[in-house]
């Protein structure tokens, strides 16, 4: 299942270059932006039925955090 997640959150950042790990700050890739955003919010919502507020996905700063969230 980590794989999977893996795999769709560079497809919804549009990442080709580098992997991503759980340690990662997402924020950080050179991909991110306000579409990115858009597209892991949608991502979380269509793959796994999670739907985060602003405010909570503010507080998330690692990919971990990320998986965290849809595994509540």
């Amino acid at each position: 299942m980590e794989q999977k997640f893996f795999d769709l959150l560079k497809e919804a950042i549009e990442i080709e270059d580098h992997d991503v790990n759980m340690e990662d700050q997402f924020r950080e890739y050179p991909e991110w932006s306000s579409l990115a955003y858009l597209s892991i919010i949608a991502m979380l919502d269509e793959e796994y039925d999670v739907q985060i507020e602003e405010a909570e996905f503010k507080t998330l700063r690692t990919v971990a955090d990320l998986y965290n969230a849809i595994q509540k």
